[in-house]
């Protein structure tokens, strides 16, 4: 366990045990205490009997729970600090108490924070890109209470899912243009991480926005009295939330379509191929015939081609007018040209992109 109290408004950060960090949160000055609890462990960690794994029931009868060793002795925070903890937001008393997820990199953690007048409590097992950037800018940002730090903290979390969000958009976007111009199969497998990493924002972030978003609408009806800069940073926050939400269902919706345009392409490859069978079939169908008629073994067929000119006459002659008129047919009554070059018409192409980029802007303009 890693223990570091913050000095605010200087921002001075200081290493410490719990029970210095349990004195300084008795005090009246206002902290904030950054609790590292280690690598967070694995669900049914450790043998139980017969070699089976045992469930995880939490903390160990003789080990004190998190909130007590912090000097607090409401019984509603026992829950801060215990692993796989599900996303809430409570309220007792002055004292707010959330789990806040945060994307650190490719993965998502679950951050605890417990806010009072004059303190702020953070709780994560390993270390978490957005806390230390967090905890670096205090000095030059400066909140005046520990309402304003809170919010600054969730606004650095939201922003964090909000670029994410923004940027596998844009990754899209390029995979989507890239299978246009030359489909590969990569193209496949990053359009197929990029599904993944829209499901994983989405299924992250969608409890805590309906939980913020609950709280939120509840604090503001019971508490009228609420400073106008508390409702400020109220209607930031949601408006944020609200933002991400939008960003993360955009990614989805992109994704879809990229999924979409893939299958597309893979139909007409499909179809390219059984338009060339066509035209073998075409081509060698009445060749085949042909053979096949005049290979009979009939006294007739025997009699009529005895001669030379009779064999070129109708054995070549008749094969060259079916090879003529099927060949016709091919390259004149149908899209000769995209079937000769094996990809689409240039022309056609970038009309394909038009419309789905028109229709691009028709989901924008409508959602």
């Amino acid at each position: 366990m890693i223990v570091s109290v913050v000095s605010m408004p200087e921002g001075v950060v200081t290493r410490t045990d719990l029970s210095g960090a349990r004195e300084r949160l008795a005090a009246s000055d206002f902290v904030i205490v950054d609790i590292d609890l280690g690598e967070e462990p694995e669900p049914g960690e450790g043998p139980g009997p017969g070699g089976e794994p045992e469930p995880d029931e939490g903390p160990e009868p003789d080990e004190e729970p998190l909130f007590r060793g912090l000097g607090l002795d409401d019984e509603s925070w026992e829950w801060l600090g215990r692993p796989r903890e599900p996303v809430r937001i409570e309220y007792r008393e002055g004292t707010v108490g959330c789990v806040v997820p945060v994307l650190d990199g490719s993965r998502v953690v679950h951050v605890h924070l417990l806010a009072g007048e004059q303190y702020l409590v953070m709780v994560h097992h390993g270390p978490v890109e957005v806390i230390e950037t967090f905890v670096g800018r205090l000095p030059q940002d400066k909140p005046a209470d520990a309402a304003a730090t809170v919010f600054l903290l969730l606004h650095g979390a939201l922003e964090g899912f909000r670029r994410a969000a923004s940027q596998a958009l844009l990754e899209v976007e390029d995979v989507e243009e890239a299978m246009f111009e030359q489909w590969e199969p990569r193209d496949v497998h990053r359009l197929a991480q990029l599904r993944r990493r829209a499901a994983q924002l989405h299924r992250a972030f969608r409890p805590y926005a309906a939980v913020a978003q609950e709280f939120l609408a509840r604090r503001g009806l019971a508490h009228r009295e609420i400073p106008e800069e508390r409702r400020a940073l109220h209607r930031l926050h949601e408006s944020t939330v609200r933002l991400v939400v939008l960003e993360i269902e955009s990614l989805r919706d992109e994704t879809r379509r990229a999924a979409d345009s893939y299958a597309s392409l893979v139909a007409d490859r499909q179809n390219l191929v059984i338009n060339r069978l066509a035209i073998v079939s075409v081509i060698f169908l009445p060749l085949s015939f042909l053979t096949g008629f005049f290979g009979m073994n009939f006294g007739f067929m025997s009699t009529l081609m005895a001669s030379e000119k009779a064999f070129l006459a109708l054995g070549l002659g008749l094969q060259l007018c079916a090879l003529v008129v099927a060949m016709y047919f091919v390259l004149y009554r149908t899209h000769w040209r995209q079937l000769r070059g094996g990809e689409p018409d240039d022309t056609a192409d970038r009309r394909r992109r038009r419309l789905l980029r028109a229709g691009r802007r028709a989901d924008d303009e409508g959602s």
